[in-house]
């Protein structure tokens, strides 16, 4: 006997104690349903073997199939980003890509067709059996099949802690080949970058070298221009200074012309009031002609009193006053003469000079325009002279960028052919078979007794699944042999 518990008490029957007795595995059962530890440790003892077995055929494919796996070798190149003045002709790298923009950018831009499509043809890759297995099309999307698969076998990681390197690894069935792929994807990405930031500088000098031929040729028709203008004109300076003695001349004359017009209305008014007697009589030949003529009257009328008409005296006085009278007439007839001669000097004098000052003003107005249509030629000159002079500074600096094959991306370290193989994990692999067989090994039992076939081998399956008490257990009978 190896224990005793729950034994009836038969001194004193008590209902209610029996009623209680009776109701406790019930109360059990409700308690605690499924399968106590008791019964799982019974049913994994009883498969001990068969659990062991499980495992171990478990752990053993598990070994095969790892061997059978084929070995995966990976490869990592390194690259180093710096994105500062990736365009060697921009002038203002102020808004500059963000770094982990850039590199994210940079990363996508290395798995993408432009650059796996050339290292295909490269590595010559649709010759290896590995990339184009499964393969059922007419050849035309191979190439684009091969990428597919290239993909799954690369891995571009950016730097940790924002660091500015690129990390490339390739996996392939061959150590060397792993390299060769993380190699030749870092080399065909670094040529297409050159390519990408020398081309447009290659392609902007030949369109720069145009440029400059066009403004030569510019600043050749200007200085002809100019050339052409001063034989044709004699202008050689077209300053502002050089017109200051025609303008100094045109002011004199302007001068000379006042002072002929003020002249010529000073004859007029002079020729007017000779036409007035009395004005006349201001002159003094004519006031002392007229003074003798009238003391001649004066003396006849007093002779033609005293000795009558036909005197001689008063005939001879007679004759005097005619004489006198002549003169007077021919005087005044002289001043009269004289004074349209002036006039007429004075407007001649004033038409000649109002054409002079016209003429000289046309040719000031013409010297003016010769200045500006000079001005403007030498302008021009200057102009596309100065435009050409920068682009000529310019043209070393384009011509330089054009010329480097400097890229933003450089290689820190290639790839080697790696020693260990990176996939499968054997240990881990096999750990994991030798889990998968330990809990093969014990849910396998348990499932066969509660569903195929159950057994009684506790106390607790009578009182959990039948509901019935155990009043003492046994330990194992060993059985003996027997004797005749």
């Amino acid at each position: 006997m190896k224990s005793r518990r729950n034994l009836p008490v038969l001194a004193v029957a008590n209902p209610v104690t029996m009623a209680v007795s009776h109701a406790q595995p019930a109360q059990q059962e409700s308690e605690s349903p499924g399968l106590s530890a008791l019964q799982i440790f019974s049913i994994v003892r009883a498969y001990a073997w068969q659990t062991l077995v499980i495992v171990g055929v478990i752990s053993v494919l598990t070994a095969g199939l790892i061997k059978m796996m084929p070995k995966t070798y990976t490869a990592t190149a390194t690259l180093m980003v710096s994105p500062e003045g990736n365009d060697p002709l921009a002038t203002n790298q102020a808004n500059a890509t963000p770094l982990f923009n850039y590199m994210s950018t940079e990363s996508q831009l290395m798995l993408s067709a432009e650059v796996l499509l050339p290292l295909i043809d490269k590595l010559n890759l649709a010759q290896d059996k590995n990339y184009t297995a499964g393969y059922a099309g007419d050849g035309s999307t191979l190439r684009d099949y091969i990428r597919e698969n290239l993909i799954k076998s690369l891995d571009i990681q950016l730097g940790a802690f924002g660091s500015q390197l690129i990390y490339i690894s390739a996996s392939a069935r061959n150590p060397q080949l792993a390299a060769q792929i993380a190699n030749t994807l870092a080399d065909v990405y670094l040529n297409q970058q050159r390519g990408r930031v020398s081309g447009p500088a290659s392609e902007r000098a030949k369109r720069y070298a145009l440029e400059l031929a066009e403004l030569k040729d510019k600043v050749r028709v200007a200085q002809d221009q100019v050339t052409a203008f001063r034989q044709r004109t004699g202008v050689t300076n077209t300053t502002e200074k050089n017109n200051n003695v025609e303008q100094a001349l045109l002011g004199s004359l302007q001068a000379q012309l006042q002072d002929a017009s003020n002249a010529r209305r000073a004859a007029e008014v002079k020729a007017a009031a000779e036409q007035s007697a009395t004005s006349a009589a201001g002159t003094p030949a004519v006031q002392s002609m007229k003074a003798l003529l009238n003391t001649q009257q004066t003396q006849l009328a007093q002779l033609r009193t005293t000795y009558g008409a036909q005197h001689p005296k008063v005939m001879e006085l007679e004759s005097q006053i005619h004489a006198t009278q002549r003169n007077l007439d021919v005087e005044m007839h002289g001043v009269a003469a004289t004074n349209s001669a002036d006039l007429m000097a004075a407007q001649q004098l004033e038409a000649k000079m109002r054409v002079a000052v016209e003429e000289q003003r046309n040719k000031v107005l013409g010297v003016n325009k010769l200045q500006d249509d000079g001005t403007k030629y030498e302008l021009e000159l200057e102009s596309a002279q100065s435009v050409y002079k920068r682009a000529l500074d310019g043209y070393d600096q384009i011509m330089f960028a054009s010329g480097a094959h400097s890229a933003n991306i450089s290689v820190v370290s290639a790839a080697v052919p790696p020693q260990k193989v990176t996939k499968p994990n054997k240990p881990k692999l096999l750990l994991m078979g030798i889990m998968a067989g330990i809990f093969v090994g014990l849910l396998a039992p348990l499932l066969y007794e509660l569903f195929v076939n159950r057994r009684i081998r506790t106390r607790d399956d009578f009182e959990r699944s039948f509901n019935i008490p155990v009043l003492i257990e046994f330990d194992r009978i060993v059985s003996f042999p027997t004797t005749v």
